[in-house]
């Protein structure tokens, strides 16, 4: 008992620093947004961890974990609504003593909302916030507890072969690259804000409203994973726990100097915002093998995430394609590279273990994209996807809300 106590109790906290990390999610995007947008980025992140907590609770758990595949064997199965540990729940044996049904909820209930948040820093300063809400449910709803379930629920990929199955330990692929995939189908059909391209197509900047702000939001998220992958060990077993931290915090570091020198030869500046954006995407790459990794390996995997994020910038404007925040090098790019990143420097690493990895994220690729395609299309036949230019002009606080994020001092 007195070992449940301390697994759950260490499983409870990091329960709390996944939750502390919509708060980095939301500094991150008020910062490097307009200030005329601002009601409108929070009121977004308080729907997603809201909206993203009932729907887990109705629905989303018992898809993800659905115990067995009676729908479609190893890709689809549904345990029931609501939560209900069972007549034969024990709490002593249940996940092998690691912590309690209710945890083990509301942990992964803090993990279904990440995918919207990822969406929203994406298609920030344009979309209608109904749509935006219509396409975060279903995406939370339907698209990442199906992913989610062919791996950490047992599905089709933990089993991919005779040999090797996929390994995403906590989640570069099923809860970053799924964030990823969503957020690039949506500003694919969204467009680029107004101004973002000029008349010959060549990008230009549109500079957030705090990058302070977004420097503090950076730091909350990388303390909120020691929860997010501290706690993927699922107990508070101190040697895989403590190896977890060093290399989470490791592969950060070294994210955000690949990042840092990296656009700093390529662009002849030293880039703030390339540097924080190097940190996350060395944490989202480190965090599919984060518990397998020996420290030099975990800061390569860093290194190469911070020069992936710089390289994955560029595309994005090469193809016209507007993330204001950096969602999509930072999830989906650097989320791709951590878990390819398994078969290359993981415990099993090797020609077989890099093709089951490579094979997962494309199947996982393929099903994110077709789902985000079909909810983005039905949301934009029902409600529309975007505000019309004057609104934008006016910024989405006004239009869509009717008040602006602060006072105006001038009046007395």
């Amino acid at each position: 008992m007195e070992l449940l106590t301390t697994n759950n109790v260490w499983m409870m906290i990091c329960t709390a620093l996944v939750f502390f990390m919509h708060l980095g999610f939301s500094f991150l995007e008020v910062g490097l947004t307009r200030q005329k947008n601002t009601i409108n980025i929070l009121f977004k992140n308080f729907f997603v961890i809201t909206m993203g907590l009932i729907v887990y609770c109705a629905f989303g758990f018992n898809l993800m974990y659905p115990g067995e595949f009676g729908l479609i064997d190893g890709w689809l199965g549904f345990a029931g609504p609501g939560l209900d540990p069972g007549a034969d729940y024990d709490q002593l044996t249940y996940a092998d003593g690691g912590y309690t049904y209710w945890t083990d909820f509301l942990f992964q209930g803090m993990f279904a909302a990440t995918a919207a948040t990822i969406i929203s820093g994406a298609v920030a300063e344009r979309i209608k916030i109904f749509s935006f809400m219509l396409i975060a449910f279903l995406y939370v709803a339907i698209v990442y507890p199906i992913v989610g379930s062919w791996q950490w629920g047992g599905g089709a990929f933990s089993t991919f072969t005779e040999d090797v199955g996929f390994y995403d330990f906590a989640g570069s692929t099923l809860v970053h690259s799924v964030g990823g995939w969503g957020a690039l189908v949506v500003i694919y059909f969204l467009g680029a804000r107004k101004g973002k391209f000029d008349s010959d197509g060549k990008p230009v900047a549109i500079p957030g409203s705090n990058i302070p702000l977004s420097a503090a939001g950076v730091l909350i998220l990388w303390l909120g994973w020691f929860g997010f992958n501290g706690g993927s060990v699922l107990s508070a077993d101190p040697a895989l726990t403590s190896l977890t931290l060093v290399t989470t915090c490791l592969a950060a570091a070294a994210g955000g100097i690949g990042a840092a020198l990296f656009s700093g030869i390529l662009y002849k500046n030293l880039d703030l915002t390339m540097f924080m954006n190097g940190v996350l995407g060395g944490l989202v790459g480190i965090t599919a093998g984060a518990d397998q990794m020996l420290p030099g390996s975990a800061i390569l995997i860093g290194l190469f995430a911070g020069v992936i994020v710089v390289l994955s910038v560029a595309l994005l404007d090469k193809c016209k394609l507007d993330d204001p925040v950096g969602a999509i090098p930072v999830h989906l790019f650097c989320g791709i590279w951590g878990t390819l990143a398994v078969g290359i420097f993981g415990e099993l690493a090797g020609f077989q273990q890099f093709m089951v990895q490579l094979a997962c994220v494309g199947i996982a690729g393929l099903f994110c994209v077709i789902g985000a395609t079909v909810i983005t299309l039905l949301v934009k036949g029902i409600v529309g996807l975007r505000v019309d230019e004057k609104e934008e002009a006016e910024g989405l606080d006004i239009a869509e809300h009717g008040t602006g994020a602060y006072g105006d001092f001038s009046i007395r």
